[in-house]
């Protein structure tokens, strides 16, 4: 795994239960301090026992730049969170926090055809609006501080081809008119504390889900109040199963052990939060 700073990931506690549920002796997965600016002559020195690299922030953008084929989505959403090595020894790289984010959506009711809000404009929330893409959303509402970053997303919604629309945050504290009000799936993608301020402006429906993109805290604010409308509430740790899930097939070319790893996961998370 690259990035700076991983010391506190748990996708090592994921894969290597993966690993050891699926008989895969010899596997390991390791974390590995790596800048942006870094991963490059990281990657080229790497021998061919990697079979794979997962990605974090802030290498998503580099990691496409070590590649010599992009999937369509990580093209798409100009970032890959997934390195696999190819039988030339090339790599191919790939954006599972995609297909994770669908998967998760999908198995919490979202069907085809969906309204969708997405507050935030950074990296998550171009996950955000590939995954909005696959579901055949019926429109996307982008909410966010700063207009600027809001029009860095529209080449990718073309691209994509979703129809995105905008509106200004302070909107969203209204609660006569939020934003966040009515629709089919919201999704949160910024950083912990940004939203608490928004939950007790969002006019919630039962049928809405929620995805909050946070993890540690949990419940945030926003997840609190919509799971106490009955809203369906799903959050990042769904997400970092699944699109570890994802990279687990690629690099292995195994069906991934889903409840060993997701068990792992809960057990580390437990004794994270006892300790």
């Amino acid at each position: 795994m690259l990035g700076k700073p991983i010391t506190h990931s748990l996708s090592p506690v994921i894969h290597n239960a993966g690993y050891a549920a699926a008989g895969l002796a010899g596997w390991s997965y390791t974390r590995i301090e790596c800048a942006a600016a870094e991963l490059a002559d990281l990657v080229a020195g790497l021998g061919p026992e990697w079979a794979g690299l997962s990605v974090t922030m802030p290498g998503k953008e580099a990691a496409l730049a070590v590649a010599a084929d992009v999937s369509p989505v990580a093209a798409a959403v100009g970032a890959a969170n997934t390195l696999v090595r190819r039988s030339d020894g090339s790599w191919r790289a790939d954006n599972t926090d995609v297909t994770g984010m669908v998967e998760v959506l999908t198995g919490a009711g979202v069907r085809t055809g969906a309204t969708v809000t997405v507050l935030g404009a950074g990296g998550t929330a171009r996950a955000a609006l590939a995954a909005a893409a696959r579901l055949h959303a019926a429109g996307v509402t982008v909410v966010a501080r700063r207009p600027a970053a809001i029009a860095e997303l529209a080449p990718v919604a073309t691209a994509l081809g979703v129809a995105m629309t905008a509106a200004p945050w302070p909107e969203a504290s209204w609660p006569e008119a939020s934003p966040l009000s009515g629709v089919d799936v919201l999704i949160s993608t910024v950083p912990k504390g940004a939203a608490d301020e928004l939950a007790g402006a969002v006019r919630w429906r039962p049928g809405t889900v929620l995805f909050d993109a946070i993890y540690d805290p949990w419940p945030t604010p926003l997840a609190t109040s919509a799971g106490a409308a009955g809203c369906r509430v799903v959050s990042g740790l769904d997400l970092l199963l699944a699109q570890a899930i994802g990279q687990f097939e690629q690099f292995t070319g195994v069906p991934a052990p889903r409840s060993a790893m997701a068990a792992a996961l809960a057990a580390a998370l437990a004794a994270a939060r006892a300790a």
